[in-house]
């Protein structure tokens, strides 16, 4: 059996700095001194997905993006 593990990832060319991805989801967001946003990478609890999907949408630059991987377990 496995189970599904969905991470957030920035690109970071992409990405202009407006911050609103961290107004939206300042649980797994922080911005750096610059407004950039600096993401851990860790898994998104399934509580947290809409905040999580809500971000993306919203990336004016479409710089952010939900990753999903399946893992053995």
């Amino acid at each position: 059996m496995s189970r599904r593990v969905v991470s957030l990832v920035v690109d970071p060319v992409s990405c202009d700095g407006h911050g609103v991805c961290a107004e939206l989801f300042p649980e797994r967001i922080h911005l750096d001194p610059w407004g950039f946003p600096l993401i851990s990478g860790e898994e998104i609890p399934r509580h947290l997905l809409d905040h999580a999907h809500r971000a993306v949408e919203s990336c004016p630059r479409l710089a952010l993006l939900l990753s999903e991987r399946r893992i053995a377990g």
